[in-house]
């Protein structure tokens, strides 16, 4: 059977816990909150790779905005790996799983200038924010208050962090 999360040929095997959403409900939990892990790694290495590369008359503003969001999206790592284990699934979050499934964008590598940055920054978090806000409705879906309000924390933590990279291109207009 093959599973919806690209890069996985069975559902995830579960450790038995007294959780008491049912099998199979955590089955499907466990296989959205993995792939949302993957997306979760890659924006934040993406982060990073905007921090060490950005150039420009905005640079020392920029590079220490990218650190603070990368810092955020870990945190927010974190916590999604730990939930996929609560529900009895093991976390799979190597940069291997996360280059095979996460829905994000490669990060542009020809870029340097600030506002390019700007530009690249704001769409991954932009995605990543849409796939947040996606895995609330699944998860209300599944009846899991508990990942729809971890992930409506995550939701709002990225539109904050959108908030603060798109002001650097919003003055001009």
């Amino acid at each position: 059977m093959k599973s919806p999360v690209i890069g996985l040929a069975e559902p995830p095997t579960l450790y038995e816990t007294e959780n008491d959403i049912s099998v199979n409900r955590r089955v499907e939990l466990v296989g959205l909150i993995n792939q949302r892990l993957a997306s979760a790694v890659d924006l934040q290495l993406q982060m990073k790779q905007a921090h060490w590369n950005v150039k420009g008359p905005n640079f020392i503003g920029l590079h220490e905005l990218f650190d603070k969001v990368a810092e955020a999206v870990e945190d927010y790592v974190d916590t999604i790996a730990e939930r996929v284990v609560q529900l009895g699934g093991i976390a799979e979050g190597t940069v291997r799983m996360a280059g095979l499934r996460s829905r994000l964008a490669e990060y542009p590598t020809d870029i340097a200038d600030g506002s390019a940055h700007v530009g690249a920054v704001a769409r991954a978090l932009s995605t990543f924010g849409k796939e947040a806000r996606d895995t609330i409705d699944e998860a209300n879906a599944l009846d899991d208050a508990a990942s729809a309000d971890l992930f409506t924390e995550v939701a709002r933590g990225i539109d904050k962090w959108l908030w603060f990279v798109e002001a650097h291109s919003q003055a001009a207009k």
